[in-house]
């Protein structure tokens, strides 16, 4: 039955062979996520190696925050930038799937996230993941938390508020719009846990130091850490 198998997923490869999304070639046979050279050459931020780093501290400012990291430095013109945006708005689901299981391997190498207990993706709003057919931030959860062994929990917080894309707004407009927009309808499976909050981009911070807060607010005994696939330099004052 495996070589079986073996034929037919050469036999795809071959009518519909893989293609990298980040330069668009092809993919060898095994790697799930983006060729050689682009993961040799991928921006990646390590700050999932320190306890204490820029990120970390960035959120700490608003919301006691145990560990915070990002993968990528999100960087303007980069295919890198291009991809997420991609399979943010272009149904490319399995990537942001496979790039968290990326992401969260590094996680777990790192020692640093053992004791988290459960991942909770940052919530859409019913009307938005109508519109757009899936929730990114829902796949990179699964991603992660397959290779750090713990559950996603996507029932225990909502977005019982639409707000307005965050895109073309100003610093204060941000913040403004993601004021009081989730809450929590199952503290009982939260209470007492490591929970990581798992969002795609951080430019501002302001919707999941708005989803973080809530569930501090609203859940007794629990602790929050921070991974988002992605962030700029300049947002951590960080040189590049």
């Amino acid at each position: 039955m495996s070589m079986l198998s073996d034929m037919f997923s050469d036999l795809r490869r071959i009518v519909l062979p893989s293609v990298c999304p980040i330069c668009g070639g092809r993919l060898p046979r095994g790697q799930a996520v983006v060729c050689s050279l682009c993961e040799a050459t991928a921006p990646l931020t390590h700050l999932w190696l320190n306890a204490d780093n820029p990120l970390r501290e960035r959120f700490s400012d608003f919301m006691p925050t145990s560990k915070a990291a990002a993968l990528f430095w999100y960087v303007e013109g980069s295919p890198w930038r291009a991809a997420i945006h991609r399979f943010k708005y272009g149904n490319m689901w399995r990537m942001a799937y496979n790039l968290g299981r990326w992401y969260g391997a590094c996680l777990k190498q790192s020692g640093l996230y053992d004791d988290v207990d459960v991942v909770v993706p940052v919530p859409l709003h019913w009307w938005r993941r109508l519109t757009r057919g899936y929730n990114q931030s829902e796949y990179l959860a699964d991603g992660i938390a397959r290779e750090l062994g713990v559950k996603v929990d996507r029932q225990s917080v909502v977005r019982h508020r639409y707000n307005k894309s965050q895109t073309s707004q100003s610093h204060h407009e941000r913040w403004d719009n993601v004021e009081h927009i989730f809450r929590v309808r199952r503290p009982d499976r939260l209470r007492g846990k490591h929970i990581l909050l798992v969002d795609d981009v951080l430019t501002t911070g302001a919707t999941i130091i708005s989803l973080g807060t809530t569930i501090l607010e609203g859940v007794d005994d629990c602790r929050l850490s921070v991974a988002v696939l992605a962030t700029p330099r300049h947002t951590l004052h960080v040189e590049g």
